[in-house]
C-alpha cells in the first residue's frame, strides 16, 4: 500500500495538473467511444437481469480511489454530484426501452442514446475545464466518479424495472 501511495503522491505532486486534466479528458473520450461501441454491439444480443446489474457492480470498484486523500470529496460536493447524476439518469431511463424478438428481450436501438452520450461528454469536458481552476484534479476525479455512479445505478435499476414489467406482460399474454 505504501508503494501505491508513493505513486499517487508522485502523480499529484510532480506532474503539472494541466497534463492530468488533458490526459484524463482523452481517456474519458476514449472510454465514451468504447461505451458507444459496446452498447451498439450489446443491442444485438438478448438482455438479461445479469447484463443489467453487472456494470454498476464492476464500476463500484472505482470507489477504492477514495482510500487516497487526493480523491476525497467534501460532503456538499458529494450531494451535488449525486443530484447531477440523478438528473442525467432520468434522461437515460426515459430513453432506454426494450423490444421482444424471437421470444427474447433486446435493448431497443435509440438515436437519442448517441446524442445523450456525446452531450454528456461535452458537458463533462466543459465542467472539467471550468471546475479545474477551483477544485484540485484528484477531488474533481472523485466528483465525476460519484456523478457517473449516481447516474448508472438509478439508470440500471430503471432498466431492471422496465425489463421485468415487459417480461411479465409478455408472459401474461402467452
Amino acid at each position: 500500500m505504501l508503494k501505491l501511495q508513493e505513486f499517487v503522491d508522485f502523480i499529484f505532486n510532480e506532474i503539472p495538473s494541466i497534463y492530468l486534466i488533458v490526459g484524463s479528458t482523452f481517456l474519458f473520450l476514449f472510454m465514451g467511444t468504447m461505451a458507444f461501441i459496446v452498447r451498439t454491439k450489446a443491442a444485438k444480443r438478448p438482455i438479461s437481469p445479469k447484463r443489467i446489474i453487472l456494470p454498476p457492480l464492476f464500476m463500484s470498484t472505482g470507489a477504492l480511489m477514495f482510500l487516497f486523500e487526493e480523491f476525497r470529496v467534501p460532503f456538499p460536493q458529494v450531494i451535488e454530484a449525486i443530484c447531477v447524476g440523478l438528473l442525467f439518469s432520468v434522461v437515460l431511463i426515459i430513453t432506454t426501452n426494450f423490444e421482444e424478438k424471437d421470444d427474447k428481450l433486446y435493448v431497443k436501438k435509440s438515436k437519442a442514446f448517441i446524442i445523450i452520450l456525446f452531450s454528456l461528454l461535452i458537458i463533462r469536458f466543459v465542467a472539467k475545464l471550468i471546475l479545474s481552476s477551483s477544485i484540485n484534479v484528484g477531488e474533481l476525479g472523485g466528483m465525476f466518479w460519484i456523478l457517473a455512479f449516481g447516474m448508472i445505478v438509478p439508470w440500471r435499476i430503471g432498466m431492471l424495472v422496465k425489463y421485468y414489467k415487459l417480461k411479465n406482460s409478455i408472459e401474461k399474454t402467452s
